[in-house]
């Protein structure tokens, strides 16, 4: 059987190469401690892992999504690219990756996000600052290490897919195709597949 996974980057490449804006960004959806569903935007990355690739997210520390992963053991992934009319939902679970190579990688990020990820030193992710100009006005202050280096709290996950749904919205007969893969139970990368209703 096809692995979902080699499917996966093949088709986001062709999103790419689309100039899909969407190729390189996921939604991330997780449960809060109150038990509501939050989703935001994220940076879906690329890293090399023992040789091998695999996908990444990069999430600082003091970020609530962070508590979230920390206290579940699984979270979802969807991407959509209008591009090629695919769409992709992911079960997954997460492990830590290594602090050099998220090191190694926060040197790329832009000067923006590297400097925001100081400031969550000081002021968490998601709290509440009087508005706009006093936020600003913060970074603007913000005393950071020269060189810029990554902080401690800059930390980066693996992402481990157990689940993949592939819905193929490209269908001539407006019948959309979805398939439902499966990561077998101690299976080295061998997946059961399901074909589902739209």
């Amino acid at each position: 059987m096809q692995d979902p996974l080699a499917q996966f980057h093949a088709e986001r490449q062709l999103a790419r190469d689309a100039g899909d804006p969407m190729a390189h960004v996921c939604v991330l959806a997780t449960v809060d401690q109150q038990g509501r569903p939050q989703a935001r935007t994220l940076v879906l990355r690329n890293v090399d892992h023992n040789g091998s690739p695999r996908l990444a997210l990069f999430i600082n520390a003091n970020s609530p999504k962070w508590a979230e992963l920390a206290n579940s053991d699984s979270a979802s992934v969807q991407v959509y690219w209008p591009s090629v009319e695919l769409q992709y939902r992911m079960q997954v679970q997460t492990e830590a990756l290594d602090p050099k190579v998220v090191a190694e990688s926060w040197q790329f990020r832009p000067d923006a996000p590297k400097k925001m990820d100081w400031l969550y030193q000081q002021q968490a992710q998601s709290t509440a600052v009087a508005d706009r100009a006093q936020l600003l006005k913060q970074l603007d202050q913000l005393a950071s290490p020269e060189p810029l280096v990554a902080p401690e709290a800059a930390k980066g996950l693996l992402i481990q897919v157990t689940e993949i749904e592939r819905l193929d919205l490209t269908q001539s007969n407006g019948v959309h195709d979805r398939t439902l893969y499966t990561l077998r139970q101690g299976g080295q990368g061998e997946w059961d597949k399901q074909t589902l209703v739209p």
